[in-house]
């Protein structure tokens, strides 16, 4: 299997678990009770944060403080995500130092959106099976009708939460499980992603000195935070896969949504990305934008990360004779 293979998800096969405990392939996936669980935790607190934080707003005020954790760490969380967690930890579209490997993990960690191991694999999965029953989110329609198509968004969007299967998410993610700092840091998740919540807290204390600033911080900066980009990502799963233009006639039903290029830093030229998923930009045009694949150029020219996957680069023309 070529390394494309490999980063690509192209050529493996998801193995379930059985309810005797043997092995089967392909065998019916079971439901993985605890992750589901986790769901009501990782979705239901950033929405409760999110609304505690509007009606916090609405009795004391919305401050520049509050906009400005907001903003700064929703892009931090999200170049982990789209720059860390997709581009580099799943499709490894560049290679990086240990400072960039260490900020991307940790960053993508604090985004609340699932340990690297976990992340990762899905994604690989998704690549390997789009818009299959084996992929873990497509939004293809679950039943007849308009009811059918809702239920199927719901479910690209953020209902597979809630059905998460069983599978060995090591048999997808090998690669990292030799990495000591980025193992380290997954296993880190839980504490990460609270201190993604504390920080804004108290940097919004410590620039206010007041209880307010603390309180706006970690609703804003934080639970807020979360709930943001997890839509803006969660929305390229579901109407990704749904509305908007086909610029290249892949196998599977991905699509590119420009209005979403901002809040998802370039994430949404998905379409773009499904031809090419090694490639560590989405944007194919000039007009394009793609904050993620920007930020990945700017640290290429810092010599932070090396051989870097552009279109027609040396490293695209590697991959492609694999």
């Amino acid at each position: 299997m070529s390394a494309e293979s490999v980063v690509q998800g192209e050529g493996t096969q998801v193995q379930g678990e059985r309810t005797d405990g043997k092995d089967s392939t392909p065998a019916a996936l079971v439901r993985d009770v605890l992750a589901s669980r986790l769901a009501y935790l990782t979705v239901g607190l950033p929405t409760l944060g999110t609304v505690g934080a509007v009606v916090y707003a609405i009795y004391f005020g919305l401050t520049w403080t509050d906009v400005a954790l907001f903003v700064v760490m929703y892009l931090i969380t999200a170049l982990g995500v789209e720059a860390g967690l997709h581009r580099y930890f799943t499709h490894r579209s560049f290679e990086s130092s240990g400072p960039v490997r260490i900020f991307l993990a940790v960053a993508g960690s604090m985004a609340a959106q699932g340990p690297i191991v976990f992340w990762v694999a899905n994604h690989r999965l998704h690549h390997a099976f789009a818009d299959t029953d084996r992929d873990p989110h497509s939004p293809k329609p679950q039943g007849p009708g308009w009811l059918g198509h809702a239920k199927g968004l719901w479910h690209g969007h953020v209902g597979w939460l809630f059905d998460v299967k069983k599978i060995d998410w090591s048999r997808h993610t090998r690669d990292w499980l030799a990495d000591r700092t980025v193992m380290k840091i997954n296993g880190w998740y839980f504490t990460l992603v609270l201190l993604g919540i504390v920080i804004p807290g108290v940097v919004g204390g410590l620039v206010t000195w007041s209880v307010h600033g603390v309180i706006g911080g970690v609703l804003w900066g934080g639970f807020a935070r979360i709930f943001a980009l997890d839509q803006a990502t969660w929305s390229v799963n579901s109407l990704g896969h749904t509305i908007g233009a086909r610029e290249f006639p892949v196998r599977d039903g991905s699509r590119n949504i420009g209005a979403l290029a901002p809040p998802t830093l370039g994430g949404s030229w998905h379409n773009n990305h499904h031809s090419r998923p090694a490639l560590a930009q989405t944007r194919r045009h000039w007009w394009q934008l793609d904050i993620a694949g920007d930020f990945i150029r700017l640290l290429d020219r810092l010599r932070l990360v090396h051989h870097v996957r552009y279109v027609n680069s040396q490293a695209d023309h590697a991959e492609g004779a694999t």
